[in-house]
Formats: structure tokens, sequence, C-alpha cells
């Protein structure tokens, strides 16, 4: 699983990287458009973090970690759809992505509990 929680979350840097372009690009919009770009990356780079965590704890910790980077990302695109920088269309293309990044992020965080306790 974390292969593909590493994959898919690369891949959602890479669409947020190409939105705070767009936003530079087509709006002149900085402040936001940097708030995005900085949680959206960070999410894939604590996902790589927490492949070579020291403990359990620290896997746990990093994971829980890049799930409060989702769901702050998913704030700011939301956000963004409702100040009208990017459209509706825009939202609904990434946001499956941020859900399934934070559902997987859960289930990892949920299993390393459980194995944590055993």
């Amino acid at each position: 699983m974390e292969s593909i929680l590493r994959d898919k979350s690369y891949l959602f840097a890479l669409r947020v990287v190409r939105l705070y372009k767009h936003l530079n690009e087509q709006h002149k919009e900085y402040i936001l458009s940097k708030q995005i770009l900085r949680s959206g990356t960070s999410i894939g780079a604590l996902v790589r973090e927490a492949q070579y965590a020291q403990s359990t704890k620290d896997f746990i910790n990093k994971m829980s970690i890049a799930l409060k980077e989702a769901n702050e990302s998913q704030y700011w695109l939301i956000l963004l759809k409702d100040t009208e920088y990017i459209t509706k269309k825009m939202h609904d293309y990434i946001e499956p992505d941020i859900n399934e990044l934070k559902k997987i992020l859960t289930s990892s965080i949920n299993t390393a509990k459980k194995n944590l306790h055993k």
C-alpha cells in the first residue's frame, strides 16, 4: 500500500505544482497559491520520510502529519474555489485525489496503530 500512497501523493504534488503555476500566471495570486503549494507537496515528502521511519511510532507520526497536510490542502482547495480563483470544474478534478489520499493515509495510520499494540 505504501507504494500506491507514494505514487498517488507524488501525482497529487504534480497537480498542485501545476495549479500553483496557473494561479501565478493567470491570476497573479501569490498568498493562497503558496499555501496550497506548501501543504500539497509536503504530503508526498512526509510519505517518503515515513518509508524510512526509525520506529512504528515514528511512522505513525510522519503519516499523521501527512494526513494533517492533506486536510489543510483540502481547505485551501475549497477556499480557492469559493473565492473563484479556480473554477468548480478545476476543484472537482482535484478533489477526489485529496479524498483518496486522506482515506489511504487514515488506513495506513490505523493499521500501524493496530500493529503497534500487538
